[in-house]
């Protein structure tokens, strides 16, 4: 009887080996990573190791521009205009973020309940204003907002009143409608893809064993929303300190001068930086944003990642 013969493995044929009894590295990991590790470090990481670099040097009428450490971070502590706006951020953010995600969770569980007539049209409709320009979109409800000349221009003649909606006094609600018409649809979309996961058959074992509708929702598909409910929050508060589009094409829309040109963090850089001529301070602002938005959404998914966890 004649043993099979076992194929033998030169020490050589096995990947990442070399000849000779060295390793040799296995780099073609690294050859599909290279197209997108340049365009990373040159779109992504150069500009903020500038944008630090230049937050620490400031231009001078006599002298040009010189280093001066932290001096723009510590004026920046001392900057009430600067402050100003994150709090009216940090307002906008507190307010108009729940209201969004709450509308949106409502809106994709009226459409997985399979309930909902011509729910295509309605899932269109609805996502439809995320795909309108944030320049278009504040340009429509600027012409609605006009107390004079828009929509509710009109109603005033009508009914005789004296509404206006672009008052100083709520024009930050006026932003977070239009912010909240933007947005809804988009995070309305997430909401339903995680309940599309759940399998129908759980639902019907539910309802077979005496479920309310309002029970399977509150059993079954709000704990399925706690994961997309953690990344919907992070994007929001993010966009919420990144807004700009909005209260900037309203400026010129608005009576008086209700939108400053420091109303958020964004617009405050873009004027030091584009007006005002100061690059350096209008980075380290940039600088210090960035830190607050990363702090509140590492934050935010700590405590996502903890609930989760229970």
């Amino acid at each position: 009887m004649v043993a099979p013969s076992v194929p033998v493995i030169r020490g050589s044929e096995l990947p990442g080996s070399a000849r000779g009894g060295g390793r040799r590295h296995d780099w073609r990991g690294w050859k599909f990573m290279l197209p997108f590790a340049v365009v990373f470090v040159f779109v992504f990481i150069v500009p903020i190791v500038y944008a630090v670099w230049i937050s620490f040097f400031q231009k001078k009428m006599i002298g040009g521009t010189v280093f001066v450490g932290l001096a723009n971070y510590g004026r920046l502590l001392g900057d009430t205009q600067f402050w100003d706006s994150v709090r009216r951020v940090a307002l906008f953010t507190v307010v108009q973020v729940p209201v969004m995600l709450f509308l949106a969770a409502a809106l994709a569980l009226a459409l997985d309940s399979m309930k909902l007539h011509g729910s295509k049209f309605f899932r269109i409709s609805t996502f439809l204003p995320y795909a309108v320009p944030a320049v278009v979109s504040t340009l429509i409800w600027g012409f609605v907002y006009g107390s004079k000349y828009g929509l509710v221009g009109s109603l005033n003649d009508v009914l005789g009143t004296n509404l206006d909606v672009l008052a100083p006094s709520v024009l930050l609600a006026a932003i977070g409608n239009i912010v909240t018409w933007e947005f809804t649809g988009y995070n309305m979309l997430i909401f339903y893809s995680s309940l599309s996961t759940i399998p129908h058959s759980l639902y019907e074992a539910a309802a077979i064993d005496g479920a309310s509708e309002w029970q399977i929702v509150r059993r079954i598909k709000l704990p399925e929303l706690r994961g997309s409910l953690a990344i919907t929050v992070i994007f929001s508060i993010i966009g919420s300190f990144q807004l700009f589009n909005e209260p900037s094409i309203l400026q010129n829309m608005v009576p008086g001068n209700a939108v400053t040109t420091y109303y958020t963090p964004n617009m405050y850089a873009y004027n030091l930086s584009f007006s005002g001529n100061q690059s350096n301070y209008a980075a380290a602002l940039a600088i210090v944003m960035a830190v607050i938005t990363m702090a509140i959404a590492y934050a935010v998914q700590l405590r996502s990642m903890k609930e989760q966890m229970k």
